[in-house]
């Protein structure tokens, strides 16, 4: 038998219009840190890339876009705390100036995992940009250069972040409620 989890949706954490205008922000910033320089806009798969479409469209510079897909949560809610790269980069970052766009950082340890592998390709800069920072990872020693918004240690899906594969189509971030476990036939 596997156990699953029945989950519901509490309530709105961060509704779609304090997003969109939080997102245009960073996008001014963005483009007044990177002006004259080529930016690469590096998105982890798969819950950074609506954050990734929206914030690259604020980007007032040509920009390049890449991704890689990393996996430490499975399907699981919470991180197994083992990283693997299920796809890496596919341009050479070298010499390059490398924005890192994640959705949420909840421990920051896979961010930690990612950060010194790019940063052994010697990249000529290397910044993080997250939608989300959980209070337990703004406490760890990972430098985020780029915050949407600083939220409380609780599960939350939509606008790209999932659970299980479902709830990232929606437009507003959610606290989703884990409310029991029950035996499905495996």
């Amino acid at each position: 038998m596997r156990a699953a989890v029945n989950a519901r949706i509490a309530g709105i954490l961060l509704d779609a219009e304090t997003i969109r205008r939080r997102v245009e922000e960073l996008g001014q910033q963005i483009t007044r840190d990177y002006a004259g320089k080529d930016l690469l806009l590096v998105g982890l798969l798969r819950g950074a890339v609506i954050f990734l479409a929206d914030l690259a469209r604020q980007v007032k510079l040509p920009v390049e876009i890449d991704f890689m897909a990393i996996s430490s949560y499975g399907t699981r809610a919470e991180s197994s705390g083992v990283v693997r790269i299920l796809k890496d980069l596919d341009e050479n970052i070298e010499g390059r100036h490398v924005l890192v766009v994640e959705d949420i950082i909840d421990s920051g340890l896979t961010l930690e995992y990612i950060l010194n592998l790019l940063r052994a390709r010697n990249p000529a800069s290397l910044r993080v940009c997250a939608l989300l920072r959980k209070q337990k990872a703004a406490a760890r020693p990972v430098q985020v250069d780029y915050v949407g918004f600083d939220i409380p240690d609780r599960f939350v899906v939509g606008y790209g972040l999932d659970y299980a594969q479902a709830y990232r189509n929606l437009p507003y971030v959610a606290v989703l409620e884990f409310v029991e476990r029950v035996g499905v036939p495996g």
